[in-house]
């Protein structure tokens, strides 16, 4: 009976999955965005997102409990570092998981998981939403007042001066 063992074993033996996940966390947090099947992201999201928790307390023990999973300690440094500035303020959900569709080759359902704080993306559609398009016409007439019209003989271009032949 399955009682109480509820995540995914990825058709893979532990010492395999434990690589994997490990591998793909360190990926993760190297590169703030991959591209992997869907199931495997929903794996990983349970596997790293305790680990940036732990990141936002920089002690000797939380690294070394965090390094005991990645074995790397480049994604170490930079888990310590900037990721968990960024998260700092954040209780949870560090991780979003965007499904892309199927793969062609063997129709597994694909998606991408990236860190929130990192998508440089949806903070710049943030931005332009809150941009008014104005014409420059209004903005013509905000800054100063228009000029009075000219009588009719001033709108005629005027002749153009000849000069001498020397």
């Amino acid at each position: 009976m399955r009682h109480n063992k509820k995540f995914n074993h990825l058709s893979r033996k532990a010492p395999h999955r434990a690589a994997m996940l490990s591998n793909m966390a360190t990926s993760l947090i190297m590169h703030k965005r991959i591209t992997t099947t869907l199931q495997k992201a929903k794996a990983l999201r349970v596997y790293v997102e305790p680990l940036i928790t732990k990141a936002k307390e920089d002690t000797t023990a939380s690294r070394r409990v965090v390094f005991s999973y990645l074995q790397n300690k480049y994604a170490i440094s930079e888990l310590f570092g900037e990721v968990a500035n960024k998260v700092a303020d954040r209780k949870g959900g560090y991780t979003r998981i965007i499904k892309l569709g199927k793969r062609p080759s063997d129709d597994a359902d694909m998606a991408f998981i990236e860190l929130v704080d990192f998508d440089e993306a949806m903070a710049k559609t943030a931005k332009k939403a809150t941009r008014t398009r104005r014409s420059k016409k209004t903005a013509a007439k905000t800054n100063e007042p228009a000029p009075a019209a000219e009588p009719a003989e001033a709108a005629e271009p005027a002749p153009a001066e000849e000069k001498p032949a020397e």
